[in-house]
């Protein structure tokens, strides 16, 4: 599948009906007070950058943010595909869009939080994939069964 990925603003229809499929994706999924979502509304913020994937008709058909800490770090928010077009690489050319994104800002690390193994396991190949790798918690997480915390170092990266 073709998709083009690009910043836009969360503030608009088709990204939050995305926002609303990924929140009733992930309710199942583990306790309410482990799921730590981003309203549109945040993620508008001065801090944040969504992307989203939209396939050859137009149709946003997936998305994803980085929400920046510091200088030096920002954190993957909001990573979500369409379950129809899962499986065509969608959530990788987003993943690799917001490590670009990352290297232009010269940020030297992205992480994340996601539900457990158990619960998630897709994205987990998807962030192992990419080249994160398991840490524990960080910023002001809780430490639980419930999350998975990843990380990935661009300071490493070949020309930087």
């Amino acid at each position: 599948m073709t998709v083009t990925i690009a910043p836009e603003t969360p503030l608009q229809d088709d990204v939050r009906e995305l926002v609303a499929l990924l929140n009733a994706h992930l309710l199942p999924l583990s306790p309410i007070e482990f799921q730590f979502k981003m309203t549109v509304e945040q993620m508008a913020g001065a801090d944040t950058t969504l992307l989203v994937a939209r396939d050859d008709t137009g149709r946003a058909v997936g998305m994803g943010a980085i929400k920046q800490h510091s200088p030096e770090m920002a954190e993957v928010k909001r990573m979500y595909t369409r379950p129809e077009v899962r499986g065509q690489r969608v959530g990788t050319a987003i993943l690799q869009a917001l490590e670009a994104l990352a290297q232009q800002r010269k940020l030297r690390v992205l992480m994340l939080e996601t539900g457990s193994a158990e619960t998630m396991p897709e994205a987990h190949r998807l962030y192992e994939r990419g080249g994160f790798v398991r840490r524990g918690a960080f910023l002001d997480y809780p430490d639980s069964v419930h999350s998975a915390f990843f990380e990935k170092s661009l300071a490493a990266q070949p020309g930087r």
